[in-house]
Parts: structure tokens; sequence; C-alpha cells
């Protein structure tokens, strides 16, 4: 088996990874702040997480993966004060529209996805080792800030001089008084709005909150260690999240936080990054009512390796829509009974293992999705040829449906009757129900009429012996 290899940010190299123990990957990817809808630009890289830890498993190892939700920061306070709720009463819907979202888009469970605001102790623990080691300190207000002059390898992931760190820069934006306009709060103190939306804890530095980048040091090495195997992201929390991150955590435990650092590069709508502020956000439930199925939008994603930019345009989204509809048609095709009983042939078998062989080492160099991709379709073309023979090889067909099936646990691009919108689904089965009544009193004309329809609303029909198997050919 090769090598298997990722790229690590903190060493700007694609380099061998395997967990540290041989059997289990300890992973810790930064998850949404429940505030608002995670949009696509989110899901981008949650599927970039997704596809890798499907290789993990591909490779034969398990992995135990950490996602935290952030459910409290100024913007979750800033909503529950305008709309006079608590902090839990704002982000528990949103909760629960994340996780629709990511069964929608196929993207396996984390093994535990902590909030924030179960894990105060352990953030309070962790400040309470920064302060005794020295690296941080109390300001007059209440507030905890660690002084990164006291932490020599500051700077170490972003490949960010200190010196260049000016004030207003993300890091920076609070209003808490500090030694040295570089440091990150640790803690804050309480506001009266904290407290009004529940967002304020008994500390020994008096009544607050963590700061935003405590939160996943404190759980990450609570659930999985004081080192990890991989830390992920997008490109965007490389400075200041991860970079804090690395510096409160080694400062505690003098031990390297993550052996490896993984981001994913941006998503683009028509070359703008996608961001609430610019109003071109893309949801999942947008997708979902527009017909767009999971399998699509896990094509277009994968169809770029997860480090290059990608850019969201009608077109791509189309091109991506076909791909699937033909992944269907081979999935149809291969195990439809009669493949079996037609069979295929020993060059049929033998396209079966070179495709696993692509795709495999495509997705164990840097997780290359598109050559992964690539392997799949080349499959597909030479596998529809073999079967077109009917060579009677039963054995090879068994083959060719190991390897697809190999590949497609990875990528997960078929897509099925679930993708498509309850109601549609629900009036194209009735529709079908009256087009067979109406056939069984042989009134073809209705029959005609009803499979137009169907047409018109973009499905597809099919009669196989008793039964009418359907599709959607568009989006409608």
């Amino acid at each position: 088996m090769s090598e298997f290899r990722l790229y690590n940010t903190l060493t700007r190299r694609v380099e061998p990874f395997a967990p540290a123990d041989g059997r289990t990957v300890r992973m810790y990817t930064c998850g949404p702040t429940v505030y608002n809808p995670a949009h696509l630009g989110n899901f981008r890289t949650f599927l970039f997480e997704d596809l890798m830890r499907r290789v993990f498993q591909l490779r034969g190892w398990q992995v135990r993966q950490v996602m935290n939700l952030t459910d409290v920061d100024d913007k979750i306070i800033r909503r529950a004060v305008e709309q006079g709720k608590t902090i839990a009463e704002v982000t528990a819907p949103i909760e629960e529209i994340f996780h629709r979202d990511r069964e929608y888009l196929r993207i396996q469970p984390a093994e535990v996805y902590p909030k924030a605001t179960d894990f105060i102790p352990q953030m309070i623990a962790l400040v309470e080792r920064l302060v005794a080691c020295g690296v941080a300190y109390r300001a007059e207000d209440g507030s905890v800030y660690f002084a990164i002059d006291k932490f020599p390898g500051y700077g170490k992931l972003s490949r960010l001089d200190t010196r260049e760190v000016k004030s207003g820069a993300r890091v920076l934006q609070d209003d808490y008084s500090k030694e040295n306009a570089q440091d990150f709060a640790l803690w804050k103190a309480a506001k009266p709005e904290d407290e009004r939306s529940g967002a304020a804890w008994d500390s020994p530095w008096g009544r607050g909150r963590p700061g935003w980048h405590l939160e996943c040091s404190a759980m990450a090495m609570d659930l999985l260690g004081e080192t990890l195997d991989l830390h992920g992201g997008g490109i965007d929390l490389i400075f200041p999240h991860h970079e804090d991150e690395i510096a409160q955590s080694e400062a505690a435990t003098g031990k390297p936080f993550s052996r490896f650092w993984c981001h994913g590069a941006f998503l683009l709508t028509e070359g703008a990054k996608m961001a609430k502020r610019v109003g071109n956000v893309i949801t999942v439930e947008g997708l979902r009512r527009d017909g767009v199925p999971a399998a699509a939008l896990r094509h277009f994603v994968f169809n770029t390796h997860y480090r290059k930019e990608l850019n969201l345009s009608d077109e791509a989204l189309e091109a991506s829509l076909q791909g699937v509809r033909r992944v269907r048609d081979f999935h149809d095709r291969l195990y439809d009974p009669a493949a079996l009983s037609l069979g295929g042939t020993p060059e049929l078998a033998t396209a079966a293992d070179e495709a696993v062989a692509a795709a495999e080492a495509a997705l164990f160099d840097d997780l290359n999705g598109p050559e992964a991709l690539a392997a799949m379709f080349n499959f597909i073309r030479r596998a529809n040829a073999e079967l077109d023979r009917r060579g009677g090889d039963r054995d090879s067909v068994e083959r060719a449906r190991a390897a697809f099936e190999r590949i497609n646990s990875v990528l997960d691009i078929v897509p099925d009757r679930a993708d498509a919108d309850p109601a549609l689904a629900t009036w194209i089965e009735e529709r079908i129900g009256a087009r067979r009544e109406a056939r069984a009193r042989r009134d073809f004309g209705e029959a005609d009429r009803i499979r137009a329809e169907l047409t018109a609303r973009g499905v597809a029909i099919e009669d196989a012996g008793g039964e009418t198997r359907w599709k959607l050919v568009r989006a409608t």
C-alpha cells in the first residue's frame, strides 16, 4: 500500500501521516458558531473534513473526531439581547438546522459535538494553569489575557512576525484593557448584556465568559488528549484562532498541541469569498429548495482540490448535476439483476481493479478528490463498454460492484430518490399510480398525458415488467 501523505500547514509541506498509535486518528475540527445557519462556504470546509475522515477509514484507521459548536460569543450575545432571549434560546434552533443540513449533505457525524457552554470548568482550569505558568495575567477590569511575548513560538503556524500585528486586527477587537495591544483575551469580564443573556459564569477572576480561542483548546485536550493527531478548519482560522490555540495549549502543557494542521481553501461565488456581510450567501436549504441533490454538491466540491479556491456558479453546478446523473445511471445498470445474468468480461474485472488502485493513489496523496473522481468516471466509461459485450462472467460484475462501492464509500456521489423534495416525491408516486390505473383500464391517452406531465417536471420514468422506476433528470 502506498504511503499516506497530507499537507501540513505547520511545516508548509506534504508529509507522511499516520495516527500516533497506528489505529485511531484523533482529530479536532472547528465547527460552526450557531447564531446563523452555516452557509455553503462553511460546508465546503465541513465536506473537505468529511472526505478526510472517509479516506482515513478507507485506509483502515478508526476515527475519533471532535467538532465544537460555539454557542457563546459576541454575535450570539448581541442576537440574544436584541431578541430578549437567552443565548441557549438563540442557538438551539440553529444547532438543529446545522445537523439537518449536515445530514442532507451526507457528512458523516463526528463522534462528539461538544458545546462551549458545557465545558466552562475545563476552560477555567486551563486559564488557571496559564496564570500559574506566568503567561497570562488579570487586567484591571477583571479580564484575563495571554501575554504573547511570553510564548516564543507565537506565529509559527501563520508565519506571522509579531511585530506586524497591528491594533484593530481581528484578534484585538475587544474593549478590554491589557498590557500589550497584541495580547488576546482568555477570560472576559462580564458586561450587563452577558448577564442578561445567560452568558456569564463564576470564576476566580469574577463573573465572566470565555474568549473565543479558549474553548477549542480546552475541549480538544479534554476529549482527545494534550497532543492531537490532526486539527482542521478553513484557512481563515489559521490566524488568529489556531495560532492562539497553539499558544495557550502549548504554554500550558509544554507539548505540541497538534502533530498536523490541515486547512481548506475558500468557496467563492463568481469570484468573491462567500461571507454573510457581502450578501452572497447560499445555504443548504436554498440548494434543497432548488432541487440540487447532495450528490451534486459533493461532486462539485470534490472536483477541486481542497487547498484550491473553488468558484460556485450555475454552470459549475449544472455540470455536477449532469455528472452525478451519469453515476446514477451506471449504478442502476450495475445493480440491475440483468447485469449478473448477462455477465461481464475479464476486462471488466481488470478495469475494476485499476479503478480502485487509481482512486486510492489519488486519495492517499493529500486527498486528491479531482483525480479520484476522474478514476471513477474512467471506470464508468470502461465498465459500460464491457457490460455492453455481455460476456457471461458473473464474477467480473461482482468485482465491478465491489470497486464501485469502495470508491463511492468516500465520494458518496450517487443521487437517490431521497434527495428529491419530499413533496415532489409524493406527487411523482401519486402520478405514477394514476398512470398505472389508466393503463390497467386501457386509457392510453391518459397514461401518455401523465407521462408528459412528469416529463415537464423533469422526471423520467421507465417501465420494467410490472414496476415503474423514476428519476429526476433535471432540477425542477
